[in-house]
């Protein structure tokens, strides 16, 4: 009885796996797990078609800078391709510590640790350190990497309206004032380009004594005195107990970060089970992010075409009446309501030699479905010109 019942189960998972997948290839143009055949900067090469890459998170455009593939070439040339082991064990190395002593210094923090992801980083950073019968605030538009953290610690969750100090207030009020809080947020929201409103949200934190997590992957490069991200954006380095985020972003290489006080970076790498029991960030990717933290620091030129890169892009899009939901950064959304709409004109961006991302409900709000774009500082003029006369097209699709 008990094996039937388990192979009819078994069934019927598999099938509504096969029946969901059916669903997506039934598609003339599946908008998922695209496999580039080539790129170069901001040009790629997908299906035999030369494309613009409009959906990268390389915002500083650094991941084919001269000095970051050198820096990565001669760390796996002297340490080889893997530390092949965990930090607690035989994957440590003096690269990581000078990797973690470089990122804490330009954050103006005591200590950092790096993981091999950024999802390792920033679920850590809020499983660690909050624990059952703790209290988490959560913005409503956290990252999937953040909720997962907040299941594992298996504290209570209270979801505040996104970015809204007001709506902050108010739930922050019902709680109970001796209960240990966690207040849980993005310093900028990659699917919406928003800038938390950080002045405002910390002074709610601080009134009611919450302990303060900001995941920065989209801030850090971005924002800030030489891209030092949105704590430093607002001049608020004091008033935030732990700064996560990703290495994949403006550092051009993959794997994560966490930067808070000397006790606390110790206790994470005694009690966080992701941090104890992953592999070791690579020596290559570990020699590229330095490298790009360095030029970060001394050619200010890429941030700047960022930045203008973002204005001169954002005005196309607005001078063809396109919803971009009030983005403020790089990330730049571009909202059509529905995933038919969405999708067509995804569809319809590809034709014209774009490639982008399309995002809907769940991973958005409802009514919220969008395509997915982000700004480079590679992007030339006229890859922009082109981008939007595709977006004029695109446009007339729909």
């Amino acid at each position: 009885m008990a094996f039937s019942l388990f192979s009819k189960n078994k069934k019927a998972i598999i099938e509504r796996c096969l029946d969901d997948y059916a669903t997506k290839m039934r598609l003339k143009y599946a908008p998922y797990y695209h496999a580039m055949e080539a790129q170069q900067g901001t040009n790629i090469r997908l299906d035999g078609h030369d494309m613009i890459m409009l959906s990268s998170n390389d915002y500083l455009g650094l991941s084919f800078h001269p000095k970051v593939i050198e820096a990565g070439r001669a760390a796996m040339l002297k340490w080889g391709t893997s530390t092949t082991g965990a930090r607690t064990s035989n994957g440590s190395r003096t690269y990581h510590l000078e990797l973690e002593q470089k990122i804490a210094s330009f954050l103006g923090r005591e200590a950092c640790h790096v993981h091999a992801a950024g999802y390792l980083s920033c679920l850590s950073s809020v499983a660690t350190f909050a624990q059952k019968g703790d209290t988490i605030l959560a913005d409503k538009n956290i990252h999937s990497c953040l909720w997962d953290g907040i299941r594992l610690s298996m504290a209570n969750v209270e979801r505040f309206s996104h970015n809204n100090p007001v709506d902050l207030r108010e739930v922050a009020a019902t709680i109970d004032a001796k209960a240990a809080k966690m207040l849980v947020l993005e310093g900028v929201y990659s699917m919406e380009g928003h800038i938390a409103k950080l002045p405002e949200i910390i002074e709610i934190a601080e009134h009611y004594n919450c302990f303060s997590v900001l995941d920065d992957a989209h801030g850090f490069g971005v924002l800030g005195r030489q891209g030092r991200g949105t704590v430093d954006h607002f001049g608020l380095n004091d008033k935030v107990d732990i700064i996560c985020g990703s290495l994949s972003k403006s550092l051009a290489s993959t794997g994560g970060f966490i930067a808070a006080s000397r006790d606390l970076i110790e206790y994470l790498r005694t009690n966080s089970k992701q941090t104890i029991f992953s592999a070791a960030l690579s020596p290559s990717q570990a020699a590229i992010a330095l490298a790009s933290l360095e030029i970060m620091q001394t050619e200010p030129e890429h941030l700047e075409r960022l930045w203008k890169n973002t204005k001169r892009y954002r005005d196309i899009l607005h001078s063809l009446g396109l919803d971009t939901w009030e983005s403020e950064t790089p990330a730049v959304p571009i909202v059509l309501g529905s995933k038919e709409r969405a999708y067509l004109f995804w569809k319809a961006l590809l034709e014209n030699g774009v490639f982008t991302v399309m995002s809907i409900a769940p991973a958005v709000p409802p009514g919220k479905d969008l395509i997915r774009t982000a700004i480079s500082a590679q992007h030339t003029d006229a890859q922009i010109d082109r981008i939007g006369e595709a977006m004029a097209k695109a446009l007339k699709s729909i």
